[in-house]
């Protein structure tokens, strides 16, 4: 059996023939990601930031003999540093990548609902850092579940909202 290769690649879909049919397709847009899938992301995260804290700031603090332990109402350099990294972390990875590794994991992005303003260092810092603090009273977040956007607290006063890179629904 002789097989010649046309030059033509079979896999690409073609245009419809009729142009209308096309126009008729209802327009998509990045579906909203909802609590559960967030939650699983952040708990991935939190697994991150434990990491990074137990791999290299413990040790640091271990080789200059400095306390872990905090007081009964004061905070030690330990908790401190480590709250930094925690911030630090979701600002850094939300501002450079759109996303957090738990959020790459499950497909998740943070985007701005005000495409001109973007992601700037004040939107981020402000959904991040005061966003993190404000859902430190969980059941602030369990807003995400009830919001047409999914959105939490933090993502009404930035102006964000957190999608499915690769899951659509009909605007």
């Amino acid at each position: 059996m002789d097989v010649t290769y046309d030059g033509k690649d079979h896999n690409e879909v073609s245009a419809p023939a009729d142009v209308s049919q096309a126009k008729s397709a209802p327009p998509l847009e990045h579906a909203y990601a909802g609590f559960w899938i967030r939650f699983w992301a952040f708990l991935l995260d939190g697994i991150v930031i434990g990491s990074i804290n137990r791999l290299l700031i413990s040790p640091v603090f271990s080789l200059l003999h400095l306390p872990k332990e905090t007081g009964l109402f004061t905070f030690s350099l330990y908790s401190i540093t480590s709250a930094v990294v925690f911030f630090a972390y979701f600002a850094i990875m939300t501002k450079c990548f759109k996303q957090t590794l738990g959020k790459m994991v499950f497909g998740l992005k943070v985007v701005s609902l005000v495409p001109e303003k973007g992601l700037t260092w004040d939107v981020i810092l402000f959904r991040e850092v005061i966003g993190r603090y404000i859902n430190s009273v969980y059941i602030t977040y369990l807003i995400v579940g009830f919001t047409p956007k999914k959105q939490g607290i933090h993502d009404y006063f930035a102006d964000t909202a957190v999608i499915h890179e690769k899951l659509y629904r009909k605007k």
